[in-house]
């Protein structure tokens, strides 16, 4: 880490959890009382003062405003970049193949056959290389118009510069006009000028190895095969032209299911065969996949989808632009919405049903749809660099456009099965409906299943009694709870990310959130003053989260809600904590799982001998857990170890005040009970 790093890294420390103790901390209280009161606090304020960073070094600083943040998702969002460079070569034509190498010493190699970085003088800075300039300068690329790519993921050519600034170590090589150059980087740094390496046959394109740096990521951050497996198969699923080769280490995938040493993606039908895979399992409303393509690969204006409806499964729409996903959607998925409504309202008024499709609205024809969109378009508009939501107009009118006279014709040519689709949507209409009307949610039988807002998994129980809801962080753990429950007593709530903090928020932010609405409507009693114990759909709700920090923040949130919102349903006993496990220990044939470190080092001593080589594995999360595993250790009642969340009836304003103080709107009574607390703080917290 840089010595520029670590100072900022230990100042935010110090502003977060109290400087040490001694004279520093002394210090630091004396410099807020100057502040408060506004006298001297000109002189310590000067031109000395303002920094500016150049080269790389805003991206060391910053990580977050490049790539999201320092996590596992911001971690694999660097192949991302490195990858999708490739992707734009194959989608311009002049490249076939992309090989992924995940080496056991943690490098990560991506390699094309496309026309390789230029390496070249540049004409702006003729003392370096092309390559160099890219490298080493942010917003430098050859994307910024469409001469050189007609359409490309990159957009601010800032993608290979953020992966070279955030990588320990970084090895190019390039092979172009039957030569091969090479450059090496450190953290950002050229180490050596550009290497000519002579002449070289039967190979062209460029070749990237790199390896996150610890001082960013952290000491144990290391790539997922299981992760950059599913990546690198996406993306072959996105351009049927491209065949990506890939190869991990064998000792990095014990443990590992489902990703291979070595394989070949190549998959010349594209969305429609992605989706298929994808919903393999489930029972289709309409037997036929709707599929079709329109304009040409990596061509402005292009559109690629597939969509499915599903009778017994949650829907899903997953996008992506020039082969970039965006997982928060956008004007693509908003014109593939447009198209479906029109054209299946259309079948509607062919067959003589308009006015019952009159009500249904794009959300309704929604549900239970598995949607694949991928689109092409020149100069893509993004919010942000992490390229999570596409943002350009033109994109709606394009899949609007290439989708709507080919849903007609596909309705067209089968009108029984498209009949059944328009009674399956127009179901979800008459139930969106009624609950509108009621104003409250009935159970229905597990003959007739009632679909909730949100990802909601229901029980067939149709009883309070004995039924439970399972809040879980994120769509991953929500399928492996989905897997593990009992699907009679056990209902799964995903949640995406983290909720709002109720304490915190105005009335009409709570009023306007999506996520909390689906929240309390899946759980059926109402709110405040509108509580009503006997409309509660389950007799325990259950918070079930990471074992991390993480974790821990989201259930707080979630308690915060629940005390705010629904006290009563605490007071009657009905709000639990699940306690999933943070190790396996395992030896021979023998497994028993840990809590935390504590019952980890007791488990070691009771149910192991001393001489015994225990393997130790670490779960990152849930979604990582096997649905037996998850089932085994968290979900079984029989087994499982369970919470219940009590308010102390004795000290009941000490509870208002504390949440108020943590969770409420006075930043400075946080900041106070950090600073009062910091003695208690741990290095590896002071390290986060």
């Amino acid at each position: 880490m840089s010595k520029s790093l670590k100072s900022a890294a230990k100042a935010k420390d110090n502003d977060l959890f109290g400087a040490p103790e001694g004279k520093a901390k002394g210090n630091a209280k004396a410099e807020l009382k100057v502040a408060a009161r506004g006298g001297g606090a000109e002189a310590g304020y000067t031109a000395r003062d303002i920094e500016v960073l150049e080269g790389l070094e805003p991206v060391r600083r910053r990580p977050g405003m490049y790539i999201g943040g320092t996590d596992e998702k911001a971690l694999h969002h660097l192949f991302a970049e490195v990858i999708d460079n490739s992707m734009d070569e194959a989608l311009a034509g002049h490249a076939d193949f992309i090989e992924v190498e995940l080496t056991a010493d943690g490098f990560l190699t991506v390699t094309d056959n496309g026309r390789g970085i230029p390496v070249d003088p540049h004409p702006k800075f003729p003392k370096k290389s092309a390559l160099e300039v890219i490298m080493c300068t942010l917003h430098s690329g050859g994307k910024f118009d469409s001469k050189v790519y007609e359409t490309s993921g990159g957009l601010h050519g800032v993608g290979v510069s953020v992966v070279n600034a955030l990588s320990s170590r970084l090895e190019v090589e390039v092979a172009r006009s039957q030569k091969l150059y090479r450059m090496n980087f450190e953290r950002g740094h050229p180490k050596g000028k550009l290497e000519d390496l002579g002449k070289i046959n039967n190979r062209r394109g460029t070749r990237i190895r790199f390896k996150p740096d610890t001082d960013i990521f952290g000491a144990k951050a290391a790539f997922k095969p299981q992760r950059l497996f599913k990546m690198a198969r996406s993306k072959a699923y996105l351009f049927g032209g491209v065949e990506i080769r890939w190869k991990c280490a064998p000792e990095l995938l014990k443990g590992v299911e489902e990703v291979p040493a070595e394989d070949k993606f190549h998959f010349p039908g594209g969305l429609k065969d992605y989706l298929a895979a994808a919903i393999h399992a489930d029972t289709l409303v309409h037997p036929d996949i709707f599929s079709g393509k329109s304009g040409r690969n990596g061509a402005h204006g292009a559109c690629e989808w597939a969509v499915a409806w599903t009778a017994d499964a949650d829907g899903f729409l997953s996008s992506y632009t020039n082969t970039v996903p965006t997982p928060d959607g956008g004007t693509h998925e908003s014109g593939m919405r447009s198209a479906l409504l029109r054209g299946l309202k259309d079948h509607a008024e062919r067959v003589g049903q308009g006015k019952r499709a009159a009500s249904i609205t794009s959300e309704d024809v929604m549900v239970g749809a598995a949607c694949m969109l991928s689109v092409f378009v020149r100069e893509p508009e993004f919010q942000g660099q992490t390229k999570d939501r596409l943002a350009t107009a033109e994109a709606q009118r394009i899949v609007e456009q290439a989708i709507k006279d080919p849903f007609d014709h596909w309705l067209s040519g089968n009108p029984l099965q498209a009949n059944k689709l328009l009674d399956f949507v127009a179901e979800r209409a008459e139930e969106r409906l009624r609950r509108r009307a009621e104003k409250e949610i009935s159970r229905k039988t597990a003959v007739k299943k009632l679909r909730l807002p949100g990802k909601l998994a229901d029980c067939t129980n149709s009883a309070q009694e004995g039924s439970e809801l399972f809040i879980v962080e994120g769509d991953s753990a929500g399928g492996s709870a989905k897997q593990a429950r009992d699907r009679k007593t056990q209902a799964i709530l995903p949640l995406r990310g983290k909720i709002l903090n109720v304490a915190s928020a105005t009335k009409d932010k709570l009023t306007a959130n999506a996520q909390l609405a689906d929240l309390i409507q899946a759980i059926g009693c109402g709110t405040g003053v509108h509580y009503r114990q006997e409309d509660l759909r389950y007799s325990r709700i259950i918070i079930m989260t990471d074992a991390d920090v993480d974790g821990a923040h989201i259930a707080s949130l979630l308690i915060t809600f629940f005390y705010r919102q629904m006290p009563k349903l605490i007071d009657e006993g009905h709000l639990y904590l699940a306690v999933p496990p943070l190790y396996k220990l395992t030896h021979g044939s023998k497994s028993v799982y840990a809590r935390d470190d504590a019952h980890k080092d007791a488990l070691m001593k009771s149910e192991f001998n001393a001489n015994a080589k225990v393997e130790v594995s670490r779960f990152k999360g849930l979604g990582e857990m096997m649905p037996a595993q998850l089932k085994e250790t968290t979900m079984d009642p029989a087994k499982r170890t369970m919470l219940r969340v009590k308010l102390l009836a004795d000290d009941r304003e000490g509870t208002a005040d504390s949440v108020e103080r943590l969770m409420g709107t006075k930043a400075e009574a946080r900041f106070a009970f950090i600073s009062d607390k910091a003695e208690f703080a741990s290095d590896d917290l002071l390290d986060v």
